[in-house]
């Protein structure tokens, strides 16, 4: 139990760093546009994450587990659920959308991550790696989304704190809660795929894209790769 704590403390604690890796960079590294490129091109890497766990985790976990119609009904509830969400957070004029997204991957895989830990040890090991590696691009985008929201910064490091323990409580209740409801699990993924698929589409991809700038959409081709060989090597 103490090893499995261990897993999912690191898959969460990226969570954090990505949020002070943030704050050092936007704060500390001097105005330029090859700073706009980077930051622009590591929105565009953490969306080609995203949806390397969209496709390559949550999305066959689904399908392997439920039929046509239940996963029909949950994918498109999740997408129809953001969709509200997203719409009421836009007229209160938030940028929260990529920080939905990493949650929405996030607990969904941390889930996971204690429901496989009780069948397969090792191969929790490099899935919690893999939601590590993760979760570091996607909480930097998501902390400059928060402060240009008119957070401060000390309360969007809290939060970033904070939710880092989310993988841990995802994780527990993943291995004592529905180890042995697959189905349950498989309807959770499968929700989340929705809203994410939703999210990238609406907010998070254009919002990456620059101007007369091709690196960007590059960074995209790299944080899918990521997820490749993520997969490959689970």
């Amino acid at each position: 139990m103490i090893q499995l704590i261990l897993y999912s403390g690191f898959a969460g604690i990226t969570v954090f760093l990505g949020g002070i890796l943030a704050n050092y960079f936007n704060h500390h590294v001097k105005e330029s546009p090859v700073k706009y490129e980077i930051t622009h091109t590591l929105m565009s890497f953490g969306a080609g994450i995203i949806l390397s766990a969209l496709a390559l985790v949550l999305i066959p976990k689904g399908m392997q587990e439920l039929n046509l119609f239940p996963f029909i009904f949950s994918f498109l509830f999740g997408a129809l659920l953001f969709m509200i969400l997203d719409q009421y957070l836009a007229k209160k004029g938030g940028q929260t959308a990529t920080l939905l997204a990493m949650m929405m991957d996030f607990i969904p895989e941390s889930v996971a991550l204690g429901a496989v830990y009780a069948i397969e040890p090792d191969m929790s090991t490099l899935l919690a790696v893999f939601i590590g590696l993760q979760n570091l691009p996607e909480a930097f985008n998501a902390f400059r989304d928060l402060v240009q929201s008119g957070f401060t910064i000390h309360k969007t490091l809290i939060i970033f704190f904070f939710l880092s323990f989310f993988g841990i409580i995802g994780a527990l209740i993943g291995h004592f809660v529905l180890s042995n409801y697959p189905d349950l699990t498989s309807h959770l993924m499968t929700f989340a795929s929705g809203g994410i698929l939703y999210l990238l589409i609406q907010d998070i991809i254009p919002e990456s894209k620059l101007e007369k700038s091709y690196l960007t959409s590059l960074g995209a081709i790299l944080g899918f790769l990521i997820g490749i060989i993520g997969e490959k090597i689970i």
